[in-house]
């Protein structure tokens, strides 16, 4: 989660012809909301797309032509739609990876107390789903279908729950974030214990020596991001050919990047310092311009490569690559798999035990697991809530955490890649769900009453 947005000299200077144009975009971009707005015009576009007269231009560019990479003796040819999955989905595992390991050891998943709430939440938001959705699909094909109403997308969710504003506590967000990335650590080990087929153990194992490697660069504090790309590259490829999906090669990649700072705040303050007030004395004279002043340029110099230092390569990599993910890779994503051709009866469809337990485990399990598990962590005297935090507000939260679009997308792919009938029954199921489950959590959340006089 983002955290507070500080002036920079940029903000303080007059602004620049191109920062006029794009200032309204740019405005747009940093509302927590934004990258929710835009999944959802991705969706309804791909809808409509999938839907119209050039329905065939759509399954035809992501579906059918095939993109060739080749490296060697490697020959990667696929669809569109297989590199957006298993490749360009990678870099969005690979920042939940970042967000995984950051809230593990300095947000609220690091102290055992704080984080038995959201994981309790999170492990009642998984079972209760599948219960469900095992229940309505017994003795059925689509049984293994089980894992796609079990995930919660943290976009859309944190995206709706913007839109109320003050009128929920800033822990309430805390509190939903944590459970968001608890959650997709337990999709994480779904997709690879549940939803791998088979192993080629020789590609494991080198596969786990390259991890091996990049952990050892921890250790020796390598913090040049490139040496972990081009590492990160060769694991995907292996993790890949082993048969595990390759997007877990994201996650194990980011356990693996350097959290910690190269110098401590006194340091940096120290160096800083000294480097501002040798840039504040030439200022001072007037026959030095920043323009042309080496010296000034090298005290400039010195405070960027300070910063760099004292910020972990972790948080430098999570700031840069979140813009992309929410931007870039989960609106393509949700364009290419969201384009639902909805064909014969629509009652049919939606009758389906497919479909049917794909929405009864997302607009029921998710809110009863998520609340049920909640009232079981406090009463036990595991966890308490958090401050500001009502009861109801953990109801309206866990009808939020019905909203599983991303993820439950991404294990629909894998649970019925080779049935498309069922595959399409379980992705419109997970957009009906995904709305109603926005809608209700909303409800829930606009009434509950303001944060001073709210229940603890």
């Amino acid at each position: 989660m983002a955290g507070p947005r500080i002036p920079t000299a940029a903000d303080r200077a007059s602004p620049e012809p191109i920062e006029r144009l794009t200032s309204p975009f740019l405005r747009f971009s940093r509302l927590s909301s934004a990258g929710g707005i835009v999944l959802i015009l991705c969706t309804v576009c791909a809808m409509v797309w999938a839907n119209s007269a050039a329905h065939g231009s759509y399954h035809h560019l992501f579906h059918g032509e095939k993109l060739k990479i080749a490296f060697g003796a490697l020959d990667f040819s696929y669809s569109l739609g297989h590199w957006i999955n298993d490749a360009l989905m990678a870099l969005f595992f690979f920042v939940v990876g970042l967000e995984i390991k950051r809230e593990v050891l300095v947000g609220e998943l690091a102290s055992p107390r704080k984080a038995a709430l959201p994981i309790a939440a999170a492990v009642g938001g998984m079972i209760g789903p599948a219960v469900i959705f095992a229940a309505v699909n017994a003795g059925e094909p689509t049984i293994r279908g089980w894992g796609v109403p079990m995930a919660t997308d943290i976009a859309f969710a944190l995206g709706i729950l913007s839109l109320l504003g003050r009128r929920v506590p800033a822990s309430l967000k805390v509190f939903l974030t944590s459970l968001a990335i608890a959650d997709d650590l337990g999709a994480l080990v779904v997709i690879a214990l549940f939803y791998t087929e088979s192993l080629a153990t020789d590609y494991l194992l080198y596969a786990a020596g390259v991890v091996a490697v990049m952990f050892a660069c921890n250790r020796l504090r390598v913090r040049w991001p490139i040496v972990y790309f081009l590492l990160g590259v060769v694991l995907w490829v292996l993790v890949y050919k082993s048969g595990v999906h390759a997007t877990i090669a994201g996650v194990l990649g980011a356990m693996t990047i350097p959290a910690s700072a190269r110098v401590d705040a006194g340091r940096y303050l120290g160096a800083s310092r000294g480097a501002l007030e040798t840039f504040e004395r030439l200022s001072e004279d007037p026959d030095h311009d920043v323009k042309t002043s080496s010296e000034q340029r090298a005290a400039v110099w010195a405070v960027h490569k300070s910063s760099l230092q004292v910020m972990p390569v972790l948080h430098r990599l999570e700031d840069a690559l979140h813009p992309w993910t929410a931007f870039f890779v989960i609106p393509i994503f949700a364009l290419a798999n969201a384009g639902v051709e909805i064909q014969g009866e629509v009652g049919e469809t939606l009758g389906s035990r497919n479909t049917l337990g794909v929405i009864l485990g997302l607009c029921l399990g998710k809110p009863i697991g998520i609340f049920l598990a909640c009232v079981l962590a406090v009463r036990l005297r595991l966890a308490a809530l958090p401050t500001g935090v009502s009861w109801r507000h953990i109801f309206g939260v866990g009808c939020l955490g019905g909203i599983g679009f991303t993820m439950a997308l991404f294990i629909a792919n894998l649970a019925f890649k080779d049935a498309p009938a069922e595959l399409d029954h379980a992705k419109l199921g997970i957009l009906l769900a995904s709305a109603v489950s926005a809608g209700v959590g909303l409800a829930v959340l606009a009434s509950c009453r303001p944060v001073a006089s709210a229940a603890h």
